[in-house]
């Protein structure tokens, strides 16, 4: 009956799947016109543009928009093994298969002992809740790759270290899923990953590390937790403007470079409290390497100076990782997660024209977003500490001394 039951759950997971991925190909491929503003752009133009340089043997140089570690090459160009299609069709479809190659790891996974079958769920649900977006950038494809190195994490620890290091050179956060990560092996495999692959985009591709100087004028990201300050303070007076800057949309004006730097420390608190909870904690389950993994990025996303909306996408893969383990104790911050993917999509690409303009409708919606994600956070890291730093030993008790042996004044 478990048998029948299980194979039913699945064919049910795989037509939500292929409908709700039907839906945002067509999105994406325009056959359906998804509120908002275009949000495939960035493949057809963005994309293109670096395709056409990179074909070349060459990194783009003069693009400051270009602001990924040099194997985002290959995301860039994967689009040449469809050549058949167009540009943008082949990528959205690449991404589609991405995606489901994030199901099959996780269904495959969830059928093991003392695994759940809910991590395929929430990655089946959580993904069309962030709307055409996911198939229009490449970070659907980096989060494959993270989701494939904290699965092989418990059997294969030099696996996981290598895909780990290749995904950093991706997009830099997978770096993050060894936190907790304890055989050496991993990291020896990561460390040798990462330099080699490095070193030979370094030698066949000029400017493999440009984007490292590309992101020093940045401004604040419109939609993220610092933006706030300047949405509000644009209702008083403030003098600075909205500007189409380094790739997205950000504040530019005084007291930006401070809120900016004030982002940055908060990045830097959660790097010294994710240092200090290595340090400390010494209960350490199957579940804890993905757990740790959810809460570093989590972190790390919550406090940076740009939230894009695709960042989402990291979130609900390593959310899914972590409920794929029966033990996890992040189910609470996973579905605040999955509630704020959904607040996503109504303020980009839906009524992004409202958070632009820093209106009522576009600050309550970023003060929810937000405000969901630093609740997950918080309640995420709390939750972390709690299961694996031990309690501090009570200090002993003073045994009250016998009557017999009261000292007797003189």
């Amino acid at each position: 009956m478990k048998t029948t039951a299980a194979r039913g759950s699945l064919a049910w997971l795989l037509v939500l799947w292929g409908l709700t991925r039907t839906a945002l190909l067509l999105c994406v491929c325009k056959v359906i016109v998804f509120p908002g503003p275009d949000v495939t752009s960035d493949v057809s133009v963005i994309y293109r543009g670096w395709y056409d340089v990179l074909r070349t043997g060459s990194f783009p140089l003069d693009d400051v928009t270009w602001q990924y570690p040099p194997a985002a090459a290959l995301a860039i160009l994967s689009p040449a093994l469809l050549p058949f299609l167009g540009y943008a069709t082949a990528f959205f479809v690449l991404a589609l298969v991405a995606d489901l190659a994030v199901l099959v790891l996780l269904v495959s996974a969830g059928r093991r002992p003392g695994r759940s079958p809910r991590g395929a769920r929430v990655w089946v649900a959580g993904v069309p809740l962030l709307g055409p977006t996911v198939y229009a950038r490449y970070d659907v494809m980096v989060t494959a790759v993270a989701v494939a190195a904290l699965l092989a994490a418990g059997r294969h620890p030099r696996l996981a270290g290598a895909l780990a290091g290749f995904g950093a050179l991706l997009k830099v956060w997978p770096a993050l899923l060894l936190l907790a990560v304890r055989r050496r092996g991993a990291w020896v495999s990561a460390a040798v990953t990462g330099a080699g692959a490095a070193a030979l985009f370094a030698a066949l591709m000029p400017g493999a590390f440009a984007f490292l100087t590309f992101q020093r004028d940045r401004g604040t990201e419109v939609e993220s937790l610092g933006a706030l300050v300047f949405h509000v303070a644009r209702h008083h007076g403030w003098e600075g403007e909205v500007l189409l800057n380094y790739g997205s949309v950000e504040f530019l004006g005084p007291y930006v470079n401070r809120v900016s730097a004030g982002a940055l420390f908060l990045t830097g608190a959660a790097l010294a409290w994710l240092v200090l909870w290595r340090l400390q904690a010494t209960r350490f389950a199957p579940h804890t390497v993905t757990d740790a993994a959810f809460v570093a990025v989590l972190l790390f996303t919550t406090t940076s100076r740009v939230i894009s909306p695709q960042y989402m996408v990291w979130l609900v893969g390593l959310a899914a990782v972590c409920l794929c383990f029966q033990d996890s104790v992040m189910r609470l911050p996973v579905a605040l997660v999955l509630t704020a993917s959904f607040v996503t999509v109504l303020e980009f690409p839906l009524w992004f024209a409202h958070v632009v303009a820093s209106d009522p409708l576009g600050i309550a919606l970023l003060v929810v977003r937000n405000g969901l994600l630093v609740a997950a956070a918080l309640l995420a890291a709390r939750r972390l500490w709690c299961a694996t730093v031990p309690l501090p030993a009570p200090p002993p008790r003073q045994r009250a001394p016998r009557s017999s042996e009261t000292p007797v004044s003189s």
